[in-house]
């Protein structure tokens, strides 16, 4: 069985590829576990400051691969959501890794390949890129997180012409509605994700992931619970040592210089 995923070091990134160009990338187990291998590997990696997933070739991932999907249409109930249940756990994994996870997407995000950008904390977009949720063309619905990330992300009756009609967003529109981080030139978004994890690598590796945690909690918590989960991540950050660093920086008008790895 051939291999379709591979990581690449990069300066300060980790490169996650899915290495399947002739299906647009489309989501199999080989890339399941790579790219759970390669989140854990970041983890492990002091000087990693940023996961980017990224497509080989022209697209960054079409999403589930239909002819397994028909075969999973003769399976039981239970079958199929254990499938689904795999999916699930990528974009757990993406949500709740400790570093920066940036997808760079090159010509387009579809289905479960728009679950899985949207997981991410920042996105770089190809000019050129379209972003889709198809599924309903075969009949289906959207899973891994897709409409609760973009109903966070986007207004409601933007998602449901998405999800409904299949009618896609360009790079451009989701840049306007905030949707995307940063939109660059074809064929350069890899290049781009690599300068915003150079930037993340100068910053305080714990506060930027307390800053993570605290983002996927203020997606679900009450006002009340929110501060208090502030309270207690700026009680834990004030007594680290890049507090000192940094608050001693900004008193003497310096750049502060934050330890790294």
């Amino acid at each position: 069985m051939s291999v379709l995923h591979r990581t690449e070091v990069r300066d300060n990134a980790l490169i996650i590829w899915n290495c399947n160009p002739t299906m647009r990338n489309a989501l199999s187990p080989d890339y399941y576990h790579g790219l759970l291998e390669g989140l854990d590997l970041a983890k492990a990696t002091s000087s990693v400051a940023a996961v980017i997933l990224a497509g080989e070739g022209n697209f960054f991932c079409s999403g589930g691969n239909l002819n397994m999907l028909k075969e999973r249409r003769a399976t039981s109930f239970e079958d199929r959501q254990t499938q689904v249940e795999k999916l699930s756990a990528i974009i757990r994994a993406v949500r709740s890794c400790p570093k920066p996870v940036i997808a760079a997407v090159e010509g387009g995000a579809a289905g479960a390949g728009l679950s899985l950008a949207m997981a991410c904390d920042m996105i770089v977009a190809a000019d050129g890129a379209k972003f889709t949720l198809a599924y309903v063309k075969a009949g289906l619905v959207p899973d891994g997180g897709a409409t609760y990330a973009l109903m966070q992300a986007l207004p409601r009756a933007t998602v449901a012409r998405m999800a409904m009609l299949a009618e896609p967003l360009s790079a451009g529109r989701m840049l306007a509605l905030g949707a995307v981080t940063q939109v660059v030139d074809d064929g350069v978004a890899v290049d781009a994700a690599c300068t915003l994890a150079g930037q993340l690598a100068k910053g305080p590796e714990t506060a930027i992931a307390d800053i993570k945690t605290l983002l996927n909690q203020a997606e679900s918590a009450t006002f009340e619970d929110q501060l208090i989960n502030e309270r207690d991540a700026m009680a834990k950050a004030l007594g680290g040592d890049d507090a000192q660093v940094g608050i001693n920086a900004f008193l003497h008008k310096r750049a502060p210089v934050f330890r790294q790895g």
